[in-house]
């Protein structure tokens, strides 16, 4: 990969409408990551509309951080709904590991076969049906040991799989990329992971989907390396990141992604 910019500067010029089912916590970051990065966020995840309106998206983003059975219900019919309509959706399978509710959800949603997977490698190893050392919603798991488990989980559902972490890993099943941007800032604030995800949404929306995903966590990692120059601790980060994010330019992209072959 080496024009990551050409991701971004496709998703900027068709500012792809993201429909983002997420956790309470998330919401407001998220969305105004996704208007900084360039897309177009919609916050729609009750069962009455949520089939309907994945169908009119560009891209669907389902978190399940914050569940309960009538969001699950909406999750469940956003899937589907995407599916009919041939539109893109990722997962992100927020502590899946740790009770009997959530390795259900992330069942049920697995079997509906979500284009990406993002998670940390606990929760990619937990999907997947090894074992991890996950805390509720933190990695106590390396990138590194969820490799393997990445690698199977995407060619047993057709999904590409990315572990996030200090350097991030994609796969598709055969071919892989680790991507070394980002700032151990970033985990401080909360939501900037399951606002990742809205990115990869809007990244995959029309464009090949492991390249897609590598583009946007080189990204949303290099943005965090631009902020980092800025901040004096977690709050100005978050501001610095979202500026850095909307001021990125594609040519910035390439020069500053740090992508090699696994």
């Amino acid at each position: 990969m080496d024009d990551g910019g050409a991701y971004l500067a496709t998703m900027r010029r068709t500012a792809p409408l993201v429909q983002c089912i997420t956790n309470f916590v998330a919401m407001n970051v998220m969305a105004n990551v996704l208007l900084a990065a360039g897309a177009s966020p919609a916050m729609v995840h009750d069962p009455e509309e949520a089939a309907e309106f994945a169908a009119i998206a560009q891209a669907l983003t389902i978190n399940i951080g914050t569940p309960d059975p009538r969001w699950v219900e909406g999750m469940l019919a956003a899937a589907e709904g995407a599916a009919r309509a041939g539109v893109p959706w990722v997962l992100d399978p927020v502590a899946v590991g740790a009770t009997a509710f959530r390795r259900d959800i992330g069942a049920r949603l697995l079997a509906l076969r979500p284009g990406v997977i993002r998670g940390n490698a606990s929760e990619i190893l937990a999907l997947a049906g090894a074992a991890a050392r996950g805390k509720g919603a933190d990695s106590a798991d390396p990138v590194a040991a969820a490799e393997d488990a990445a690698r199977r989980l995407a060619q047993t559902s057709g999904a590409v799989v990315a572990v996030t972490g200090p350097v991030d890993y994609v796969t598709d099943g055969a071919r892989a990329f680790r991507i070394a941007n980002g700032h151990p800032l970033m985990p401080k604030v909360t939501a900037l992971g399951c606002s990742l995800t809205g990115v990869v949404g809007a990244f995959v929306a029309g464009q090949p989907r492991l390249e897609a995903t590598v583009a946007a966590l080189a990204c949303f990692g290099l943005a965090g390396e631009i902020a980092a120059r800025a901040a004096r601790g977690p709050a100005s980060f978050q501001t610095a990141f979202i500026d850095a994010l909307h001021a990125m330019t594609p040519d910035d992209l390439t020069l500053g992604a740090r992508v090699e072959a696994a």
